[in-house]
């Protein structure tokens, strides 16, 4: 028995089931260097993933499920490399990751509010209270006003 036991190696299609991500999105992130390039097999020249790739590819998965820029991934595995000395700019490339999703959290609540409101007026309608339907509308395209200037931003 050896000292050191063999890796575990994946297929691109193994990779793609337990990271979530297709082996289209594998093999660009490859191409473009947002993951360093993956061994070949020596005779069939597929790609052979090991288990650090396979690490790697987890927490890229991670980043791109919150919607970080291939961009800002690619720079963010790239200072991975540097370790401690590039704290600095991971923790300012994920506070620029977090703002974005508060922007787009506050977003989906003025959409939120604006669905909630059209259900309000369509209840008002059919109960006949135009009142209050007329109320409604008008706070509608207050808020529709506001759903434009945001989607702006």
């Amino acid at each position: 028995m050896s000292a050191r036991t063999a890796q575990r190696t994946y297929t691109i299609k193994e990779v793609a089931v337990l990271t979530g991500l297709p082996a289209s999105t594998l093999r660009y992130y490859e191409s473009i260097g947002v993951i360093a390039p993956i061994s070949r097999g020596a005779s069939s020249k597929h790609r052979i993933y090991d288990e650090d790739d396979l690490d790697q590819l987890m927490w890229v998965a991670c980043l791109a499920a919150t919607g970080m820029s291939v961009s800002d991934m690619r720079q963010y595995v790239a200072n991975g490399q540097l370790g401690p000395a590039a704290a600095g700019e991971q923790i300012e490339l994920l506070a620029e990751q977090e703002r974005r999703l508060a922007r787009e959290a506050e977003y989906i609540a003025l959409r939120q509010r604006y669905v909630r409101l059209k259900i309000d007026y369509w209840g008002a309608v059919q109960s006949g209270d135009d009142a209050r339907a007329r109320t409604l509308s008008e706070q509608a395209r207050t808020l529709a006003d506001e759903l434009k200037r945001a989607r702006k931003q």
